[in-house]
């Protein structure tokens, strides 16, 4: 029976987060429109960013790239006498933080454009 209780109460939970934040939104904007706030205000800001999926996709390669890297570093470091279960998570979760900023700073470079 737990086997089915805990994914219906996530799912459950997680759809009472997100109707919420979208009803709550939702309320948000009517009572400002209510009061004759011009429409454009919930647009303002999101001229100058560069699109969602370009982010994520931008972040994601960079990631598995590096994640690659650290697992060939850390071979590398293993060969030369290194223990394996100091060098394997050590490299990896170096080589990922590295991409993921490099990932940081390509996407300012994004939005400045």
């Amino acid at each position: 029976m737990e086997e089915i209780l805990i994914p219906i109460s996530f799912f459950l939970a997680l759809f009472g987060i997100v109707y919420l934040y979208f009803s709550t939104r939702n309320k948000e904007r009517l009572a400002l429109i209510e009061k004759g706030a011009d429409a454009s205000i919930f647009t303002m800001g999101k001229q100058r960013t560069a699109p969602i999926w370009k982010v994520i996709i931008l972040n994601l390669a960079l990631l598995l790239m590096s994640i690659g890297v650290g697992i060939f570093i850390s071979q590398i470091l293993v060969s030369m006498g290194v223990d394996e279960d100091i060098a394997m998570p050590g490299t990896i979760f170096l080589m990922a933080g590295v991409g993921l900023f490099i990932g940081f700073k390509m996407t300012q470079n994004l939005d400045k454009e």
